[in-house]
């Protein structure tokens, strides 16, 4: 059985250690994915507009290679949730609560 590089144990003390709170931890980290997520969704679907047909024939559709790299390269990328972990526990992510106001 192959081990699948993306499953990695991690220390929950030094997840919730940011905000005092693992589950808040948790909240940022998969809201961060979200926008990881969604700005790589729209990234890849302007790449493959490039590609698209006008013709609905079936006949006249074919495979692109081009355009089967480009969607291997993105199923090959980290995972939005694996990247926003890394971001999250190397201290790049801002965050805050919306009810406290910014002490400068």
């Amino acid at each position: 059985m192959a081990i699948n590089p993306s499953i990695i144990t991690r220390d929950l003390d030094k997840i919730s250690e940011p905000t005092g709170n693992l589950y808040e931890s948790i909240h940022i980290i998969g809201q961060r994915a979200k926008q990881i997520s969604s700005s790589m969704k729209e990234e890849l679907n302007n790449k493959l507009s490039e590609f698209a047909s006008t013709v609905d024939n079936l006949e006249e559709v074919f495979e692109n290679k081009e355009q089967i790299e480009i969607s291997k390269f993105y199923e090959r990328m980290p995972k939005p949730s694996t990247l926003a972990m890394e971001e999250f526990l190397e201290g790049k992510l801002y965050f805050r609560h919306p009810d406290e106001t910014i002490e400068e």
